[in-house]
């Protein structure tokens, strides 16, 4: 599967929200009539997805907070965005 270009700036798109569910504890990205169950890498990409940031700055941003090679973190963020961009629940 091939990721976003690093210039792309991923949004959620209306309707899609990022919530914290305090009664199952965890977090979830919610969407009319669907639900995703977020593990925590994926709320760390999540949180830093603003409409504004690209997926280098959001890259950047989780290198610098975690000790990960870049080409590491550079591939899973974009497998997971493609992911949630083919399943609507993000626009790139």
């Amino acid at each position: 599967m091939n990721g976003p270009d690093d210039s792309a700036v991923p949004v959620l798109p209306r309707g899609v929200k990022l919530r914290e569910d305090k009664a199952r504890g965890g977090w979830t990205l919610m969407a009319p009539e669907r639900v995703i169950k977020l593990d925590p890498i994926a709320v760390e990409i999540l949180e830093r997805v603003n409409g504004e940031r690209s997926v280098a700055d959001i890259v950047d941003d989780l290198c610098a907070s975690f000790d990960a090679p870049r080409e590491r973190i550079d591939t899973d963020v974009k497998a997971m965005l493609a992911s949630l961009a083919e399943k609507r629940f993000l626009d790139l």
